[in-house]
């Protein structure tokens, strides 16, 4: 299992929508709105690499309001 968190950037006033939105997809297993350069933090996960950009690219990419979102896989050192 891959997990990662996902930092978004959303259009004025839509945090809160898209942070709802976002914890509806299957394999977010948590969504927050929150203040700083980012306006929500996604946690996710999918079962390789390959599916965790699928999830982010053809899932949460295509919620409205997103503008812009930065991916940052987990790794255990």
């Amino acid at each position: 299992m891959v997990q990662a968190y996902n930092q978004i950037q959303t259009e004025v006033g839509k945090a809160a929508q898209v942070a709802k939105e976002v914890a509806a997809i299957k394999g977010v297993t948590d969504a927050e709105d929150v203040t700083g350069p980012y306006d929500v933090i996604v946690r996710a996960e999918a079962r390789n690499v390959d599916d965790l950009g699928k999830l982010v690219v053809a899932k949460i990419q295509a919620v409205e309001g997103i503008t812009r979102t930065l991916t940052c896989p987990v790794v255990h050192l």
